[in-house]
């Protein structure tokens, strides 16, 4: 018999390993999904909530600024309705026009700090435009407002409009500081014949450079001409930051819209907005930045509080896990136990038949040796036996004791062919042949041996015997 092939080796301890370690990997992956899927959710909620407050906050700024737009309007539409500045223009008298509109204008244009001006609703310069939309120059600066020639070029409108425009002139003070200034022109209405006859373009302080602060962290500035006017930034983000506007402008032909960027590693959300459509001065947007380090530290704080969460559910997993894997394990140690006592006994019982095999096939092979060794010495026997039983000077006794050896020698002939089938037998060389037998010599052969026994009965057979066996043979 062959032993089995060798099984990799196997034990409870390293079954119960590997499902505490197959365990452990599932609860930290799902304890990972679950952290990034609450992260992500957490993050964006706080974002949104910064968004809402953004445009909340966005949105009071507006209606501030409406709200001080639609006053600078009625200003302007109260001061074009002067009689005085009227006559001078509807008479020609352009020389009195100035003279007559530094009386008519004079709380106007005090200035913002004796006034107390906080909106900008006093002007800084203001300038008159005749029936083609050109500017008319003072004969001074000192009380209209100092403009350099090239600014004074750029309140040109080359045609009047009959609806109020709103612009925004960038200026270069005489200290040289730059600043912004937002300009209304509004249209001169002749009381005579109804049309426009002149404008008066003012300039007030920009409510997007200064006035109307919140305290939201919104930082505000104003897009001119490819440059962003923003006091709150330092020189080198405005340079970044209106090269991102101008390809924003460009990439969305004006619409207003928003987009992020990150300054020295803070995040910070930016909105625009054009402040004068359908006007004929050059485009000017609004621009807001809001840091988003308060969404940071929140999404930090929240960070944190979630992986602490994490933590503590990972641990409990863990711990579930050694508990589970140690009781699902348990049948499995003692059906492992079990294997190894049937391996055992089954170990036993092949070394066992091994060594019973082992002595058949000994015993077979002796069997088939002295049948072989013991044929020819039986057959001599017989032969000397028959010969010795043919010489004349036998008495009865001696004949029939030479009879019984013969006999014997048959005997034993017909033993070592039973131990040679047997051996042919356990060899596996034996074939049946199906075939009619003889009966009679079988029961002669049987009585035979009964008869050589020493105690066996004394048969009389001599009578009937012979009808019997004749019987027996047909």
């Amino acid at each position: 018999m062959s032993a089995p092939a060798a099984s990799p080796k196997f034990t409870p301890r390293r079954f119960r390993t590997k499902l505490l370690v197959a365990m452990m990997l599932v609860v930290s992956a799902s304890v990972a999904l679950a952290l990034y899927l609450a992260q992500r959710s957490a993050a964006a909620s706080a974002e949104q909530e910064l968004e809402r407050a953004f445009q909340g906050e966005l949105t009071a700024l507006h209606h501030a600024q409406e709200v001080r737009h639609a006053a600078l309007v009625e200003r302007c539409r109260a001061l074009v309705g002067k009689p005085r500045i009227h006559a001078a223009l509807e008479d020609g008298a352009l020389d009195l026009l100035y003279p007559s509109a530094k009386d008519e204008l004079r709380d106007v244009m005090e200035p913002a700090d004796a006034a107390g001006d906080t909106a900008g609703l006093h002007a800084e310069f203001y300038r008159f435009l005749d029936h083609l939309g050109a500017v008319i120059v003072p004969p001074g600066s000192r009380d209209v407002g100092f403009l350099r020639p090239e600014e004074e070029a750029q309140l040109d409108l080359h045609g009047l409009s009959a609806q109020p425009q709103l612009g925004y002139l960038e200026r270069k003070l005489p200290d040289g500081r730059e600043t912004v200034s937002e300009v209304i022109a509004m249209p001169i209405v002749s009381s005579e014949t109804g049309e426009v006859i002149a404008a008066i373009a003012l300039g007030f302080r920009p409510a997007a450079l200064g006035g109307l602060r919140l305290d939201s962290g919104i930082k505000r500035g104003l897009w001119l001409g490819g440059r962003l006017h923003a006091p709150g930034l330092a020189p080198a983000e405005l340079i970044g930051l209106s090269a991102e506007v101008t390809r924003q402008l460009a990439a969305d032909n004006g619409a207003g819209t928003r987009f992020g960027r990150e300054i020295d590693g803070v995040p910070h959300l930016f909105f625009y907005k054009r402040l004068n459509p359908g006007s004929v001065f050059p485009p000017a947007y609004e621009v807001c930045v809001y840091p988003l380090t308060e969404l940071r530290a929140r999404q930090r704080q929240l960070r944190w509080q979630i992986l602490g969460a994490g933590v503590l559910l990972l641990l409990g997993g863990l711990a579930a896990s050694h508990f589970l894997s140690g009781r699902l394990s348990g049948p499995v140690e003692k059906l492992a136990v079990d294997s190894a006592e049937n391996l055992a006994q089954r170990a036993r019982a092949e070394a066992a038949l091994e060594h019973t095999s082992e002595e058949l096939q000994r015993a077979a092979r002796f069997s088939a040796d002295a049948s072989h060794q013991l044929k020819t010495p039986v057959t001599v026997m017989r032969a000397g036996l028959e010969e010795l039983l043919t010489r004349e000077n036998l008495t009865v006794e001696e004949c029939r004791e030479i009879s019984a050896l013969i006999h014997q020698t048959y005997r034993l002939t017909g033993v070592i062919e039973d131990l040679l089938l047997l051996s042919r037998m356990d060899a596996g060389r034996l074939k049946l042949v199906l075939a009619p037998v003889n009966l009679a010599g079988l029961i002669e052969a049987a009585l035979d041996d009964l008869s050589a026994m020493p105690d066996a009965p004394n048969f009389e057979v001599e009578t009937d015997f012979p009808d019997a066996l004749s019987i027996a043979g047909e």
